[in-house]
């Protein structure tokens, strides 16, 4: 049995503050400038920068991406141009804060850091890096720990650029994911209605060519924090009786009040026949992965296991 190789690469997190310090002059650094620079901050030899995953790709690579994916995750480092990166106030904080060296856990103690973090990732035990000396996981395991982390910086990823378009944009979004997910029938009939005038609904969906059975939607492009209350629902809700409908679904970036929720219920619970689903900005990122509306599929990994029958 060929023994495991040796591995001398510092762990993803010990790469975090390495690239604050280099950034903390404030000039703006193509990703590759980034890394070749950190690498050599860090004083890394040639054979820690030789070592190789088992997908062939370089490990500190690897683990320099994590730490500048998090980094931007918690805003301590802003992207003023694709694959361009610099220093934030809050970076500089962290520089402060914590001279010795911070971690994840460190992190998750910023807002805008646990903003839609999956309840999986809150209670993990272990490191989500998909890397057999990073976490006791069996392989499968760590495929699946992987993709939830990609999917939930994915996530965040959606969300900042849904809040960064136009509102006619997310309008339009919302709509091609709920003909993803199968509504407006054969026919994929649904149309956007944003604008002055549109009655307090943004898009509609008919379930049928003659359009009998219609689902109405609200969009609302909100910044963090910026929650969605209860009047809100109730106005949409009052729009749906406008216009006669019966079931409505309301989506924003953001998220919703306790009232705004408890009203929703109410509504759906109540012996008329109207239904409101109200869907908020974690959820909108996790079904705009999970039907392929602004992403793209990068790299299909296939588990294998030995056919039992043909060796019978």
């Amino acid at each position: 049995m060929t023994s495991s190789p040796v591995i001398t690469v510092p762990v993803w997190q010990q790469f975090m503050r390495p690239v604050l310090e280099v950034l903390s002059d404030g000039v703006v650094r193509p990703r590759r400038q980034l890394r070749d620079e950190t690498f050599a901050h860090m004083r890394l030899t040639e054979s820690q920068l030789a070592e190789q995953l088992a997908s062939g790709q370089p490990r500190a690579e690897n683990r320099i991406g994590w730490a500048i994916s998090d980094l931007v995750r918690a805003e301590a480092v802003s992207k003023p141009a694709r694959a361009q990166f610099q220093i934030t106030e809050s970076g500089r904080k962290l520089l402060q804060q914590y001279p010795n060296g911070f971690t994840e856990k460190d992190l998750q103690s910023i807002p805008v850091y646990r903003a839609y973090e999956p309840p999986t990732r809150a209670t993990a035990s272990v490191s989500p890096i998909v890397s057999a000396e990073d976490a006791e996981l069996d392989p499968v395991e760590q495929m699946e720990s992987g993709e939830r982390r990609l999917h939930a910086d994915v996530g965040v990823e959606l969300i900042k650029r849904l809040r960064a378009q136009a509102p006619e944009f997310l309008e339009q979004s919302v709509l091609d994911l709920l003909v993803n997910m199968g509504y407006g029938g054969t026919e994929k009939l649904a149309q956007r209605l944003g604008g002055s005038g549109d009655g307090g609904v943004d898009g509609v969906i008919d379930q049928d060519a003659l359009g009998l059975d219609r689902v109405y939607v609200q969009a609302k492009r909100y910044g963090q924090g910026n929650v969605v209350q209860r009047p809100e629902v109730q106005g949409f809700a009052g729009a749906l009786q406008g216009v006669g409908a019966t079931r409505g679904i309301f989506i924003t970036t953001s998220s919703f009040s306790q009232g705004a929720i408890e009203f929703a219920k109410s509504i759906s619970d109540s012996a008329g026949n109207t239904r409101i689903v109200l869907i908020d900005g974690e959820r909108l990122a996790r079904l705009m992965i999970k039907y392929g509306v602004g992403v793209q599929s990068v790299r299909t990994f296939t588990v294998v296991a030995v056919d039992e029958d043909y060796f019978e």
